[in-house]
């Protein structure tokens, strides 16, 4: 009997961008189960109730950015990837992410054909390492 599906929640706001995403984790090698959401509020809300194995997060959400979802995903005690895969970053947001708690931080459209290959190892590798633990001066 084989193991179900690695479990993943997706964050963006943007619904052509989501579905790409989606997309390209359901139709990957290891055919993945995703949930996706719109909004940071949303996040939290479908978390509360399920257990996911990874996160993929979009930086510029509604009402909440995706650096304090991170945030607050690690403050509710998860120890599973987190990575964000977000277009429109600023040269610190890399930075950023990783000092809210991310494992791995990619570029919409620039990592496109990497974006698979990197949910494959952040799964493989689980939570090894959950980001910096303090901010970066």
């Amino acid at each position: 009997m084989s193991d179900p599906a690695p479990l993943i929640l997706c964050v963006e706001d943007d619904k052509d961008s989501r579905e790409m995403i989606q997309y390209l984790l359901r139709n990957a090698e290891k055919n993945y189960t995703v949930m996706a959401v719109g909004t940071g509020a949303e996040a939290l809300a479908i978390n509360a109730k399920n257990s996911f194995d990874l996160y993929v997060l979009d930086i510029w959400l509604p009402g909440m950015d995706g650096f304090e979802l991170c945030r607050r995903i690690r403050e509710r005690g998860s120890t599973k990837p987190i990575m964000f895969f977000s277009a429109m970053v600023r040269p610190d947001d890399r930075k950023y992410g990783l000092a809210a708690g991310a494992n791995e931080f990619l570029v919409k459209p620039n990592d496109l054909d990497i974006f698979t290959d990197t949910v494959e190892r952040l799964l493989k590798d689980g939570s090894k390492d959950i980001g910096l633990s303090e901010p970066p001066v």
